[in-house]
């Protein structure tokens, strides 16, 4: 079951790299738009300057993409060791259909987000997948909190 568990986590990692594909697809056109149009001088950034720094010169859907990135670099950071503790611990079923739903909610967010972006849709779409973390996570304490080798079957 341990590679099973694992598969969600693999997959969202790829589907992270993906997203900057996507940002690259899509922001680094309107950067170069901005700077075409005369809005800013690429060759004249002041020193430490981010990208973020042109959200607001920046069409909607050209920062999108960027803002879901952050995202996958956010809450996910649980995720992946609540993965790995239950595959270490021994994953059931029940984990590794949680780890799916997760991802297989994370990968709508995003699409989601990078596209349509409508706030009520985005929030429900976060909320069921940290209540399918939450309980990875509650499932992840109770394997290591009440762990008891003497009670395992052998």
């Amino acid at each position: 079951m341990q590679a099973q568990m694992l598969a969600p986590a693999a997959v969202l990692i790829v589907w992270s790299l993906i997203m900057i594909f996507w940002i690259a697809f899509t922001r680094f056109p309107a950067v170069k738009n901005l700077a075409q149009d005369g809005g800013i001088d690429l060759g004249k950034a002041k020193a430490g300057a981010r990208g973020g720094d042109l959200d607001d010169k920046l069409p909607p859907r050209a920062v999108w993409p960027s803002h879901n990135y952050t995202h996958l670099m956010e809450q996910p950071t649980i995720f992946y060791p609540a993965v790995v503790i239950v595959a270490i611990m021994g994953a059931s079923a029940i984990d590794v259909t949680l780890a799916w739903i997760y991802v297989a909610l994370r990968i709508v967010h995003s699409i989601w987000q990078a596209t349509v972006n409508t706030l009520k849709v985005r929030f429900l779409l976060f909320l069921l997948s940290t209540i399918a973390l939450i309980v990875l996570a509650v499932r992840a304490v109770i394997a290591t909190l009440f762990f008891d080798p003497g009670a395992l079957p052998l």
